[in-house]
This record gives C-alpha cells, structure tokens and sequence, in this order.
C-alpha cells in the first residue's frame, strides 16, 4: 500500500470509530476543576445526558443505562485549547498540495474574505494525536501569505465535526515579520490599515482605481469593524502593541493579541482596554529585535495586572499541540496562579472567541467536553485518561500511538514488525 493512504487510512479509521451518539455518563468521585465560577470540587460527580453536563455534585444517582466512570479522586477538567493552529489545514508542513492555511495572490493580495475553516478537513490524522492529549477545541488561524491581512479562521472542536463554531475571527501580522509584506515598514502597516478602514466604511468609492479591498472584502472588513467577531493580531514589540491599542480604541474594535512577547511592558493599559492575549510561555530569548524583552514571566506579570490570558505557541503549534499544556506549566512555574493557568486552556479562550456559553467550564447546560487526568493536567508527566466529547469516550488513541503499539510487539520474522522483510 502506497504510505500515503495508509496514513489516509488511518485518520478514516480514527473518525470512523467515534460513537454515533452521546452517551449518559456518571463521573463519580472527582477532583472537578470548573474553570469557573465554582472553582475546584473535591469528591465530586458529574452527570452528562445528552451530551449536556445536568448535574454536578455529590452522590448523584446514575440513570438507567449511562456509564458509571469511578475517578477515584483524579482531576477532571474541561477539554483543553490547543491554541492558534493549523490543524485540520496541514498534514505535512513541507508538503504544499496539504497545505491550505494561507493565501498567496499576487494580483490584489489583501483578501480578508478569505476563510481557511473551508478548507477544514475532520478526517486529518493531526486530530486524534491532540485530541488524546486532553485537546477538544482549537482556533484555525489564517496565515500571512502575500498579505498582513491574512484572512478568516475559526473556532473548530476535534470530535469530527466538519464545521466551526462560533463568530469568525480575522488574523493580521503586525511588525517586522511583516514587513515584506507591508512596503517594507511597519509604519506602512498602519497607512494600509486605515485605508482598508475607510474603504470599509464607505469613505473610498468602490471604484476606485486605488482600492486595496474587494467588493466581499470591504463586507467582511466592515463586520469586524462592528464588532461582530475578534480581530487577532500576532505583534510582539511594545511599541507596537502601542500602536495597536491606539487604533482598536479608536476604530472601536474587538482585538485580542498572539504572542505578545513584550506585552507585559504595557500589561496596565493592556487590561484597561480589556484585550486578551494569546502567550507563548516559553519565549523568553530575543529570537529577533521585536522580542528584546521577553521574559517567562510575561503572562504571570499581564495576569496580575487584570489581563485575561491565554496560550498559543509559536512554531509547529499543529503537530506539537500537546506542548500548550507545557506552556501553560511553565507559566505557573514562574509566578502565574495555577488557576489561571488552567483557566489559560479552557475558559479564557472559549469566552474569548465567542464560545464560552458552550465551551471551556464545567457548568449545568455546559456541552460535555471533558478530561480526566491521571494527576495535575499542567505537570507533563500525567497524561489523558479519558476524553468526552459532547459525552462522547473519545477513542484513545492515534497514528501515533498505533504505530507506538506496532514497533513495541514485534511479532514479525526476527522480531520486525510485520510490513518489514529482511530484503531479496
């Protein structure tokens, strides 16, 4: 078999043994970490009905014929945020035909109609392997292509549905990494911007010679500017995020920050203008001259001046979601309050993206996307016992832990796995 459709074959397989429907489930004797306003639970239960959380607390009686689950005190967690990532829109990164996260028009680049959550695809083996990390939920990011206006994303669950949930969110790239893209300045960043602003207001006719947008453009530019979804801006230098809070003022945007490496120089005014930031808790060296400042400490010191935070790394976010959990581990290490670490993958981004009325705490009315852990979820050396999503026992397992299962029985000729030969 050609090793792209087994890889295919796999990922199908995966999605194809999620249970049809959800199941009653009884979680009995847990330690519940809400992420919200009821905090932390001892020996405590959870009834799931419906794919509904209906009941939380003590010595709850099972329903005929739901799943009784014994915790024996293990931590039980909403499902975890895998951050800003490609999942679903790559499976090899240096693989271009699998590849659909960005956009790359020369003719008329800035296309903030672009919307990557069409390109999803719920078969992709990159799920399964987050999802039996304790991931559930993730933000599909546009990337920069041929513009710093990058395009439309979206809130995806990892339980094989093929659509988004909630509001759309659009992605610009601030900065030097924007540069190429943008006349070779950031200053040119913002004569851009307030063009596309004006066009989008109706202040630059629509036929002008001139025009940076389209016709869908201008539209879906002009929904944000309303305030119908987030503006998720990747900056990291403080004069930057100046900038940026100056324009979100005065435009009257809804904006939230990714990366942020500097953030924490300006976590008072970061707060006052309520903007929520996506933190990467493990940059803390100058990888460039828009990063001179990062510290580990970043999101303990943005948390304690009143600034929601999340997670998001940089890098290959898709194939190494698990790592958020690190992030977030870290974050804690160094001064952030383990509550709002947790908080950090489950309840600030789902409030932050426009899903927190179904996702990210464990609440009556609450969809059942839950985890249970085998010891505290930020300390990397507990695992995923169990993940529902929707109440459904999510399969534990993967690519990568079949091909794990393969190598390990060794039941081949001479010990080999069994697709190996020892040649002519």
């Amino acid at each position: 078999m050609h090793p792209l459709a087994r890889v295919a074959g796999v990922a199908l397989l995966a999605v194809a043994a999620l249970p049809a429907v959800a199941q009653d489930v009884l979680i009995r004797n847990a330690t519940v970490h809400t992420a919200g306003t009821q905090g932390t639970l001892q020996n405590t239960d959870v009834l799931v009905q419906g794919g509904t959380i209906r009941a939380i607390g003590s010595g709850l009686a099972a329903p005929a014929g739901a799943t009784t689950v014994d915790a024996a005190g293990k931590p039980l967690t909403p499902a975890f945020f895998a951050g800003i990532t490609d999942i679903g829109l790559e499976e090899v990164s240096g693989e271009e035909p699998t590849v659909d996260g960005e956009l790359s028009l020369e003719d008329q680049p800035v296309r903030p109609e672009f919307d990557v959550t069409l390109a999803y695809n719920p078969a992709s083996v990159l799920i399964p392997v987050a999802r039996v990390e304790g991931i559930g939920f993730t933000l599909l990011a546009a990337g920069s292509g041929k513009s710093f206006v990058a395009g439309q994303g979206g809130v995806m669950r990892l339980d094989g549905s093929p659509d988004p949930i909630g509001p759309r969110a659009l992605f610009i790239r601030l900065g030097s990494g924007a540069a190429d893209l943008s006349g070779k300045s950031r200053a040119a960043q913002w004569m851009l911007l307030d063009q596309m602003v004006a066009e989008a207001r109706g202040r630059v006719p629509a036929d002008s010679p001139h025009a940076l947008l389209t016709p869908a453009g201008r539209a879906v530019l002009a929904r944000f500017l309303n305030g119908q979804g987030r503006i998720v801006v990747k900056v990291d230098r403080a004069a930057d995020i100046r900038q940026l809070l100056r324009w979100a003022a005065r435009e009257r945007v809804r904006i939230a920050i990714a990366g942020g490496a500097e953030a924490w120089q300006l976590a008072p005014q970061i707060a006052q203008a309520q903007v929520p930031v996506f933190v990467d808790a493990l940059a803390d060296l100058p990888g460039n001259f828009d990063q001179i400042g990062a510290t580990l400490r970043n999101a303990a010191l943005l948390q304690q001046a009143g600034v929601e935070v999340s997670f998001s790394q940089a890098g290959d976010a898709s194939h190494n979601a698990r790592k958020v959990r690190q992030l977030a581990g870290n974050a804690v290490a160094n001064g952030l309050p383990w509550e709002a670490g947790l908080a950090g993958l489950t309840r600030v981004p789902a409030q932050t993206l426009g899903v927190g009325d179904r996702l990210g705490t464990i609440a009556v009315g609450r969809s059942a996307d839950l985890v249970l852990w085998t010891g505290d979820p930020l300390d990397v050396i507990n695992t995923a016992q169990q993940v529902w999503l929707g109440g459904r026992a999510m399969p534990m397992r993967s690519r990568q832990t079949e091909l794990r299962d393969r190598y390990l029985r060794g039941t081949g000729e001479g010990g080999l796995p069994p697709a190996y030969s020892h040649g002519p």
